[in-house]
This record gives C-alpha cells, structure tokens and sequence, in this order.
C-alpha cells in the first residue's frame, strides 16, 4: 500500500494552508488539527472500503514449455471472494529475465461469471532455451476514494521449459519438401540411374544400351539391363559450433538456437529419407557426440541433447573440434557445419581444418549472414555515419564471399542464408545433395 497522487496533492494543500495560517493567525491551532484529523480518518475509512488483497483470488496459467523464437500466453483469472472487483487493476510480472513481457490485454469478463471474473492475458516471447520460471505477481489497484493505491503479491511458482523450435516438423512444412525427393527416387528406379542395385530387367525399346549386362545376357540368351536406385542409409553428421560467436544476437535470437532450429529440422527430414543422422558440438573444446541413428529414431534424442546445450562465451577452437570429429567417424559422411567467422584473418584455421575433413568426407558449410548488412550497403541518407557504416558492410560482405569462394573451391557446398530462410534453403540443399548422389 502507498499513497496515491490525489493523497499527495492533499495532504501538500493542507500543510501550505498550515504554513500560511500559523504565520497570519496564531488562533488556528485547533482547526487545523481537525482538518488533519479529517485527512487521516478519510485515508483510513477508504483502506476500509476498499478491496484488501485477502479478498481477492487469483488463479494463474503457463504452458509447460514452448518453442524458442515463438509466443506464449501467460493468463491470470482474477475473482473476487467478497464484494466486486475494483475498475482498474495494473499487474506486473516476476520473470527471468529471458522472458520477455509483450503488451498486456485485458480480456472480457467470462460470461458465465457475470461481472465477478476478470482475465488477463500476457504475451511472453521465448528469447532463449533452458527452464525459466516465473516466480510472483503483482496486483496494483486504486482504493475507492482513489487515495491510496493497493498492492497485492501473489506467488505463482510456474516453469515454462524453452525447447528448440521443431514447428516446421510438427507442421509438416519439412515433408512437403522431401516429398519430392521421394517421388525423384522412384524416377531414378524407372531411369535406370543410381549408384545401388535394384534388380534386373528385360531390355526394352528406348532405355538406355549402357545399362545392359552383358553377362547375365549371354547366359539367359536374352539382353537384360541393371535396374538401379539412389543410394540410401547416408550417414549425416550435424555439427554445431556452440562458442560466442553463435552466441552473438541476430533477428532478436541468437545464431546458435538458428542452428539448432535447422538441424533438427534436417534430422527429420533425413529420417523421412532413410539416412542415419548423429550430432556433434564444439566449442574451445569437443562438447557432445551423438552417433549416427535412423532419421526418425535419432530425431528425439537429439532434441533433447541440443535443448541442454549451453551458450558459451569461449572462443572457438576449429583445429581440435574438426580433428577429433574426424577420428569419430569410420565412413564417408555428409557432415554439416554450423559455424561463423568475422573476417578472413579468424577464418584461415577453420578454412584449413575444413579442407582435410573434405577429403574423406561431403561437407556442406552453413553460416548465417546478417540482413541488416544488406541495408547498410545502401544508406537513404549520405551522412558522413551513414557513409562509413556503408563501407565497413561492403567489407564485411566481400570478405564474407572471399571465403565462401575459397571454400567452394575445396569442394564444400556452402550456404550463407538469412535467418528466416535457413531451414529452407538447408533442406533445399539437402534434397539437392540426394537427388545428385553427391555424398
């Protein structure tokens, strides 16, 4: 409880009537008192009148857990347990601080409540992964005289578990995209073309005379062509680099929980395409190996094996992560990277280390490009600010791509996407990958 506006305005009339009425007339002792004994027995018979946090009960709703990057609904229902409910109460949130409070909207009342139930709702924006709870919350509401302003602390004690966003699983946007990669397979069959046998078949008029085996001709007097398919049980390692690099904030969330996104949603995929799929984390030092596992099998696994990765502020170590990924694995694999870098100088180690992975295994190279380096490049204003950020972008941009091309020359399919089309753009070139037989 503490005083309102109106009180303070209040009781500042009466003591500069006190003052000015002690210097001019040295009688007014006993009305004065009065006029402040007044002001007191009002202030306490509005507490009286008003509604006391005891009278009030409110219930509280939070999720068990949510996805990283999206919204949630934090709803409290307020009733009152004697008499109604004041016209205007202001809530506040005890939060973690990585929960991030959206505008309040009060709701209607229930309609089988009448006028005695009063809900609101608070958007809460998931920032990062991890268990996050909210602890308390505070009611504030002017008493009936509008002196005084009532506050009220009720515990809430909830947890709300932020998990990587797998939406484009759940939402089946990722089998719509594998779809026809399925559909291509069952071409390739038709074709003739692939590297795994199917079976054999009697030569017909129009396939392809490179496909004939004469062996097997010779010995059923008969020409007959090899029938091939496309490979699969691909082993697919997903490697994240987790150091403070991926750790940096882009689009309103880090590039670490980007990649997470991304690579869960390519497990999924690969499990619908019948690869294996195994995990790996780096940072200064090699963190989690996960071993390769059936798309559909390895999926929830590694959903809760990247949910508990941490944010590291170290600096990434490339030369032992790469090198004790490579003594891991004992076959060709497609393996892709997730990682960053800020100039040439920085990526010269990760270049070189890239480079031996290479020759054993198809890496595909992942980085997140900023899109407000775009926006820099072509400043509306010519300020001498604006001028200077324009040409530290067009740097960054052409060192960026001066990578990229020497990275490509090696052999290693890279992918500098934006935020929002990461997931995309990695099962586009994933389904790019399966269809070529590039692994």
């Amino acid at each position: 409880m503490r005083p309102s506006p109106y009180l303070i305005a209040l009781v500042l009339i009466c003591a500069a009537v006190t003052v000015f009425a002690s210097v001019w007339w040295r009688d007014m002792t006993f009305p004065l008192l009065l006029v402040w004994l007044a002001l007191a027995m009002l202030t306490v018979a509005d507490l009286v009148l008003s509604n006391l946090s005891g009278r009030m009960a409110v219930n509280v709703d939070l999720p068990p857990q949510g996805f990283v990057g999206h919204t949630t609904a934090f709803t409290a229902g307020i009733r009152p347990q004697k008499g109604a409910l004041p016209q205007k109460i202001e809530i506040r949130v005890d939060l973690a601080p990585e929960l991030v409070i959206g505008e309040t909207r009060w709701l209607k009342p229930a309609p089988d409540a009448g006028e005695k139930l009063l809900k609101v709702s608070l958007d809460l924006h998931l920032k990062r992964r991890g268990q996050f709870a909210v602890n308390e919350l505070w009611l504030k509401w002017p008493s009936r005289l509008k002196l005084l302003e009532l506050i009220a602390r009720m515990p809430v004690g909830k947890e709300i578990a932020v998990q990587p966003d797998i939406s484009p699983v759940l939402s089946g946007a990722i089998k719509t995209q594998i779809l026809p990669l399925e559909a291509g397979q069952k071409d390739l069959r038709l074709r003739g073309e692939g590297s795994e046998f199917h079976q054999l078949r009697e030569f017909t008029s129009g396939m392809d005379p490179r496909s004939i085996d004469w062996k097997r001709s010779a010995r059923m007097r008969s020409l007959v062509v090899r029938e091939m398919r496309a490979e699969r049980n691909h082993q697919i390692i997903l490697c994240v680099d987790s150091g403070r690099l991926m750790a940096e904030q882009l689009a309103g969330f880090t590039k670490l929980d980007r990649a997470i996104n991304a690579a869960l949603a390519m497990c999924w995929g690969a499990g619908l395409a019948g690869d294996l799929v195994g995990f790996y984390s780096f940072d200064s030092r090699p963190r989690l190996f996960v071993p390769a596992l059936p798309g559909r099998a390895a999926f929830p696994r590694l959903q809760t094996v990247c949910a508990k990765l941490r944010y590291e502020t170290q600096e990434t170590n490339h030369t032992l992560g790469l090198t004790h990924l490579s003594g891991r694995l004992k076959r060709r694999s497609l393996i892709v990277i997730f990682s960053d870098f800020v100039d040439t100088i920085t990526a010269e180690l990760m270049i070189e280390n890239i480079q031996v992975l290479a020759r054993h295994h198809f890496v595909v190279y992942v980085a997140l490009r900023d899109p407000m380096l775009t926006k820099f490049i072509e400043p509306e204003e010519t300020t001498l600010d604006a001028v200077a950020r324009s040409v530290a972008a067009r740097q960054v941009l052409n060192e960026r791509r001066a990578v990229m091309e020497k990275l490509a020359r090696m052999g290693v399919l890279c992918l500098d996407s934006t935020p929002e089309a990461l997931t995309s753009d990695l099962i586009a070139r994933y389904i790019e990958i399966k269809s070529r037989e590039m692994i």
